[in-house]
């Protein structure tokens, strides 16, 4: 318990650094222009990848589950207001599952000592596709499927199972992409000496 209080401390002391800051609000503005220009990877009709989770999982991963939390709130809503107003009244719950999913990544990804740099390739892709699997089950799965019920009355008996397949094929999928931008941020974060001073 102590690890996960300590976890928070840190990833929260993030927050004063500028760096934490301007790579967050980078992150959260290139997710809202990914977003908004609706650039997907189709599969199918019904079956599209988009990437702005790319983004999100960079900032939990970079500075911990407090910024991921905060980043969450801001994509959200300001990804709302940038675009989606054709889309009804403001929902909350979405907000919810984004604060959950900034949660997730930086449960799953931070480290304040930079221990995913030095992870095996085998821990590191176990974090990975544990993190996606996580946001896939809880997020996607459990609570925008609530959601959706709340909002437009359709029966969770009918949007479950095929959302619960829908995630199921796009997990490896969205797992092989995630390591590549992993793999990228953290040679950005080495290369450009990205550690805390």
């Amino acid at each position: 318990m102590s690890k996960i209080i300590s976890l928070f401390r840190r990833s929260a002391g993030e927050l004063r650094t500028t760096r934490c800051l301007t790579v967050s609000a980078l992150f959260i503005a290139l997710n809202i222009a990914l977003d908004l220009t609706g650039l997907t990877l189709r599969l199918s009709s019904e079956l599209r990848i988009g990437f702005g989770y790319l983004c999100n999982a960079s900032i939990g991963m970079l500075f911990g589950p407090v910024p991921g939390m905060l980043a969450g709130i801001c994509t959200d809503v300001l990804g709302y207001f940038a675009g989606n107003l054709s889309m009804g009244a403001y929902f909350p719950g979405y907000t919810l599952t984004a604060i959950t999913g900034g949660l997730i990544w930086g449960l799953w990804l931070y480290r304040p000592d930079g221990g995913l740099l030095r992870d095996s390739r085998m821990k590191r892709i176990l974090r990975l596709v544990g993190a996606k699997a996580s946001i896939n089950l809880f997020c996607n799965i459990f609570l925008n499927t609530v959601w959706l019920t709340v909002v437009y009355g359709k029966f969770l008996s009918i949007l479950l199972p095929v959302r619960v397949m829908k995630n199921l094929v796009l997990l490896p999928l969205e797992c092989v992409l995630l390591y590549f931008t992993v793999q990228l941020v953290l040679t950005c974060r080495r290369t450009f000496a990205f550690q805390k001073q």
